[in-house]
């Protein structure tokens, strides 16, 4: 999974948990923020790690 797509599936994710508080679903809403808080959590890992190894190539 590339880093762009995860980025695209937080993003989706907190949209829908916005939608969804706006709507009254506050179930759903945080249920939505808290995947977005994991792949977000992820992304970071993934991008400090890519980060690295791309340093230690050079």
């Amino acid at each position: 999974m590339a880093l762009g797509s995860l980025l695209r599936w937080a993003i989706i994710f907190l949209i829908i948990a916005v939608v969804a508080g706006l709507l009254g679903l506050g179930g759903v809403a945080g249920l939505s923020i808290a995947i977005v808080q994991i792949i977000v959590i992820v992304f970071i890992i993934l991008f400090i790690i890519s980060l690295v190894a791309s340093f230690m190539r050079r």
